[in-house]
């Protein structure tokens, strides 16, 4: 199939067919065909996000509706009859199934796809087609790569000059993107795509059969890459949403806007001003508090230095402080070699910091010198925590004397 530039629009005609259904029919959902093999091998799948080895049964099919990872577009969903396909991958020209159950050699089988999901791939493979041609053609920028994501799809772009993307060539080539439509009258899949004086690609993924189902694209961000060979070349990263995926950015700014709404009790063009206010305001809060805090931490090593008889361990806890509450407090101090101090902070109920660590905590951290400064996720058992350090400064003590004593 080929795509023809004209202006104001892309007209789509037949031009090349690959060799298995889903390449010749991109929209067909259904397909009935007959098993040519059955073998049975081990399949990695995901559980729980880790990789896991199971049986499985490898099925290889007279034609297959069912498009296996290819051209940057991953692999379609979909069943034999009722059995979910676990894995589809090609090799040569065959396409292995892999399922659960077995098969019989010769068994008529009806292949299902996951018309949303594959529709919604179509809609950004074709798009990514007409941003890579368009920011080629008319930006001079190459496309080396692309990544169709669950939610979003980046092009890996290359620039001669080693200057990334603008924001003003971000929304210029948005606009042009935008400008091109396709009439209902063509049919046919894609297998070569052309924008005649643009671009001709080979692609063995599965398209739309005009841009007008394409609905729309976005332009969300360009990201800077590596630079690549020279100095002066460097990708960078262009992240795009195309279809029904734009629909669904949008309505999830929408559900946004109206919880934002609803905090801020003030509507959308005030937003950015009233967080603006609320986060220099936290940032004053928070600076007035390290203040006071650390007003506090003199105050707590005065105390102590005060105290007499110095004991075997101080244990001090503030909920509301962070670590350098701790350190201030130690400097304040000064060397105490014959004090063991028990510092923490957070909230007693999670996590913390703290300048001791103990198993009972579940604290984990590094040591310097005659300091240990740990990160704890259990600060209720303290109190266990400090009685264990008690009963071994205790025990200590009376080896200490013992040894003495002989």
């Amino acid at each position: 199939m080929s795509i023809i530039y004209r202006p104001r629009a892309i007209y789509i005609v037949n031009f090349f067919i690959m060799i298995i259904q889903c390449q010749r029919n991109s929209f067909q959902r259904e397909f009935t065909t007959t098993v040519k093999s059955c073998q049975e091998a081990t399949t990695n799948v995901s559980v729980n996000g880790k990789k896991e080895a199971i049986k499985s049964y490898e099925i290889i099919l007279e034609d297959t509706i069912l498009f296996p990872e290819g051209g940057g577009q991953p692999s379609d969903r979909g069943w034999l009859d009722d059995e979910e396909v676990i894995k589809l991958e090609r090799r040569g020209e065959d396409v292995f199934h892999s399922v659960k159950s077995p098969f019989t050699i010769g068994q008529t089988v009806k292949q299902k796809v996951d018309w949303e999901l594959r529709f919604d791939r179509m809609q950004q493979h074709t798009g990514q087609h007409l941003v890579t041609a368009i920011a080629d053609k008319y930006f001079g920028f190459n496309t080396t790569s692309w990544w169709l994501g669950d939610n979003v799809c980046h092009i890996e772009l290359e620039s001669a000059t080693g200057n990334i993307m603008s924001e003003k060539e971000m929304k210029d080539l948005e606009k042009m993107v935008r400008t091109r439509g396709l009439p209902e009258g063509f049919k046919g899949q894609v297998r070569v795509v052309t924008i005649s004086g643009v671009e001709d690609n080979m692609c063995c993924g599965t398209h739309l059969a005009h841009l007008g189902q394409l609905q729309a694209i976005k332009l969300l961000s360009v990201e800077r890459g590596k630079a690549r060979g020279g100095k002066t070349t460097r990708s960078f990263f262009l992240y795009f949403v195309a279809g029904g995926r734009v629909l669904s950015r949008l309505q999830e700014s929408l559900d946004r806007e109206t919880k934002l709404t609803a905090l801020l009790k003030n509507g959308p063009p005030d937003h950015i001003e009233l967080v603006d206010k609320l986060q220099k305001s936290l940032k004053l809060s928070n600076k007035n508090l390290q203040s006071v805090l650390k007003s506090l931490a003199v105050m707590e090593a005065d105390r102590f230095k005060a105290m007499e008889p110095k004991p075997k361990m101080y244990s001090l806890h503030r909920k509301e402080a962070e670590a350098d509450f701790m350190s201030i407090f130690l400097s304040e101090v000064g060397d105490q070699q014959d004090v063991l101090f028990f510092l923490t902070t957070g909230d007693p109920a999670g996590s913390g910091n703290m300048v001791l660590v103990c198993e009972l905590l579940g604290g984990k951290g590094a040591g310097k010198g005659s300091r240990f400064q740990a990160k704890v996720a259990k600060l209720k058992a303290k109190p266990a925590a400090e009685e264990a350090i008690l009963k071994f400064l205790d025990s200590t003590s009376n080896e200490a004397e013992e040894l003495a004593e002989q």
